[in-house]
């Protein structure tokens, strides 16, 4: 009997050591546009990641969370956030917070401009990504380096004397993604860039999204800004989130379903939900990041905190 005993317990040893093992460690560096300013998300589930800065944001990374326990993956979920910074900031005054542990992989954006000072210049979002990334190189030589192409501000395309202003609402994403790209062909461990700005101008193109909120919104479509037309609303970090979640798991966003328990409990609808992931969805498989899977989850593996209405 004591060999079948020991066996058991050997095979619950392994079996606890291969489960500690699969959970993946993820780090999301950033500002507002991380923490979700000027939304509901800002403090969405804080409880449910860790914040380095003690600040109590939840954000896009719980957004993130959410999402991949909804998957059933398992992900340990850090953020590093400070508002109005770019990398240069985190790389001067937050390395020894990032340097607590060796990250599996790493979410990290600069500046919504490329650089704060000239508009548009991606030579700095270049040097710090380099810089940022042999840093963590060095925490763990295997990292995965995630670069988060943000979105075109509206208060700089339809506000007069600004970079942007007249252009189509589409260009100044494609303008900051191409920097990112550079960005990202420095740095050899960046595994892929979050074309989150490409995304949003996928809503719009889908009409869920309005193209300008200084004209009101449209009758049945949401803005995907914040009342500042500059940060993101509660809709706008949900998009983030699910292609940030597209890119890191390769999961079809659109497998969440239409009863995903974070976009519920932000108050969007069910058609609201399916139109984001789709656009998510779009964005991924024509960079080739996903495969069409748009399987509904059960909601069996739902975390503790959804809470879904009566009807689902």
């Amino acid at each position: 009997m004591k060999p079948l005993i020991t066996s058991i317990a050997t095979l619950i040893l392994t079996l606890n050591s291969a489960f500690v093992s699969a959970e993946k460690s993820v780090l999301f560096i950033g500002n507002s546009f991380t923490y979700g300013y000027g939304s509901a998300a800002k403090f969405y589930e804080a409880d449910s990641v860790t914040d380095l800065n003690n600040e109590g944001i939840g954000g896009v990374p719980a957004l993130f969370k959410s999402f991949t326990e909804q998957a059933g993956l398992d992900y340990d979920v850090s953020l590093e956030t400070r508002s109005g910074s770019a990398l240069d900031f985190h790389l001067k005054n937050k390395l020894a917070v990032i340097g607590t542990k060796p990250w599996d992989q790493v979410v990290m954006h600069g500046f919504s401009t490329l650089d704060s000072n000239k508009h548009g210049d991606p030579a700095l979002l270049v040097e710090t990504t380099v810089k940022m990334s042999t840093f963590l190189q060095k925490l763990n030589p295997n990292v995965e380096v995630f670069l988060t192409a943000t979105w075109s501000r509206a208060d700089l395309v339809y506000q007069a004397d600004r970079h942007w202003s007249g252009t189509p609402i589409e260009k100044m994403a494609l303008d900051i993604r191409s920097g990112y790209d550079k960005a990202a062909a420095a740095a050899p461990s960046v595994k892929a860039v979050n074309g989150v700005g490409e995304a949003w101008s996928r809503a719009m193109a889908l009409g869920i999204a309005d193209t300008n909120p200084y004209d009101g919104i449209e009758f049945g479509k949401v803005s995907l800004w914040s009342w500042d037309y500059y940060h993101a609303s509660d809709y706008g970090y949900y998009l983030q989130a699910l292609v940030v979640f597209g890119n890191l798991t390769g999961l079809d966003p659109r497998s969440l379903g239409a009863n995903e328990c974070s976009g519920f409990e932000l108050g969007m609808s069910r058609h609201e939900v399916n139109m984001l992931q789709q656009a998510a969805f779009e964005q991924l498989v024509s960079e080739k990041k996903v495969k069409a899977a748009p399987l509904i989850l059960p909601k069996s593996i739902y975390p503790k905190h959804c809470v879904l209405s009566k009807s689902e």
